[in-house]
């Protein structure tokens, strides 16, 4: 239990702890954002929109953050597209990201963009365009109780996370009525190409 778990009012002046092994090297937090080898991540998601990566470096665990020759560790940072209570009274967050494919730390995860003074309580967060169903292996997670849509959530991660990964499955649409006088309008274009 931290000071600022207790004490929520705190966190405008004190940010939350981060547990060094789970995060990339040369990571460092403040009220309201992560800075991964410099780079801060609430500037990344001004320049690249969410969702979005940032990879390092992994730390080896024990040493107080000394980087790993070998491995890498990454930042996933994505946007809260809704949060609903649950029939069960649990709380549900959809983001705009699908996580199946990569292996997050989701104890770590954690409010950027902004300095929350509420109580955190559990959550379990959903992703994807579909939002049906929760990833293997994802856990639920303690996130403050004032999270809304637009909020930035940082996921670290271990491994090497690419963008394609990541980036939400856009609905598949079925029963379409396909022209044929397009398709032979289409073919006769790219013919004028070749």
């Amino acid at each position: 239990m931290t000071l600022t778990a207790i004490m929520p009012s705190l966190r405008r002046s004190i940010s939350d702890p981060l547990s060094i092994d789970a995060w990339p090297e040369s990571s460092q937090v403040t009220t309201t954002d992560v800075i991964v080898c410099g780079v801060s991540m609430t500037r990344l998601v001004e320049v690249c929109q969410t969702p979005c990566v940032h990879t390092a470096a992994a730390v080896i665990p024990g040493t107080h953050g000394r980087r790993s020759p070998y491995q890498d560790a990454a930042v996933v940072v994505v946007q809260v597209t809704a949060v609903m209570k649950n029939f069960d009274a649990a709380r549900v967050v959809l983001i705009d990201a699908c996580l199946d494919a990569v292996n997050a730390t989701w104890r770590e995860t954690r409010l950027i963009g902004r300095a929350s003074t509420v109580k955190s309580t559990e959550a379990i967060l959903l992703s994807g365009e579909s939002h049906e169903t929760p990833s293997i292996g994802r856990a639920v997670m303690e996130l403050p109780d004032d999270l809304r849509e637009g909020d930035l959530l940082a996921i670290p991660c271990t491994g090497v996370v690419a963008l394609r990964d990541i980036r939400a499955r856009p609905a598949v649409l079925t029963n379409t009525c396909v022209d044929l006088e397009d398709i032979a309008a289409e073919l006769t274009w790219l013919e004028q190409l070749a």
